[in-house]
C-alpha cells in the first residue's frame, strides 16, 4: 500500500468516491458531491460505454452563438445534473466564456453550479461549485 494511503477505517462518510488525480486518496462528503458535479459537466454523453446518457452534451453547442449557446448549455447542464445527481436540488446553473488572458480570447468556458443538499426536512446551505473546461469555445 502507498505510504499515506487511505485505509477503510479512515472513511467516516457513507458519500465517498476515489479522488480524481490523487493516487490512494478519497474524497467525502460535500467534496464527493463537488467530484461527482465535476465529472457530470465535463463528461460527453456517449463516453461512458457502460452509461451511454451520463454526462452533459454540452460539446454540441460549440459552435452557436453565444446568445444561443449559453441558454443551451445551462438547459443541459441543469437536465444531466439532475438527472445524475439525486443527491442535490440545484438552485441555479450559469455558464459564460472565460478569458483566460491567452490570445484565443473566451478559450474556455466557465460553469457555476449553485445547489443545496437533500437532507430531507432541514434546509441545507446552498454550495457553490465553479467548474472550468478548457478548450470549450462558445
Amino acid at each position: 500500500m502507498p505510504a499515506g494511503a487511505i485505509t477503510l477505517a479512515d472513511i467516516t462518510s457513507a458519500d465517498w468516491s476515489l479522488a480524481l488525480g490523487a493516487i490512494g486518496e478519497v474524497v467525502q462528503g460535500i467534496a464527493d458531491v463537488e467530484q461527482c458535479l465535476g465529472i457530470i459537466v465535463t463528461t460527453p454523453q456517449g463516453s461512458d460505454p457502460l452509461r451511454p446518457t451520463f454526462g452533459a452534451d454540452i460539446w454540441r453547442y460549440i459552435d452557436f452563438p453565444i446568445n444561443l449557446a449559453l441558454p443551451a448549455i445551462v438547459s443541459e447542464l441543469t437536465s444531466a445534473i439532475t438527472t445524475w445527481e439525486p443527491r442535490v436540488n440545484l438552485v441555479s446553473v450559469t455558464a459564460q466564456p472565460v478569458n483566460d488572458g491567452s490570445a484565443q480570447s473566451g478559450a474556455h468556458l466557465g460553469v457555476t453550479l449553485n445547489w443545496q443538499l437533500r437532507l430531507g426536512v432541514t434546509a441545507a446551505p446552498v454550495q457553490t461549485t465553479t467548474v472550468t473546461i478548457p478548450g470549450a469555445t462558445v
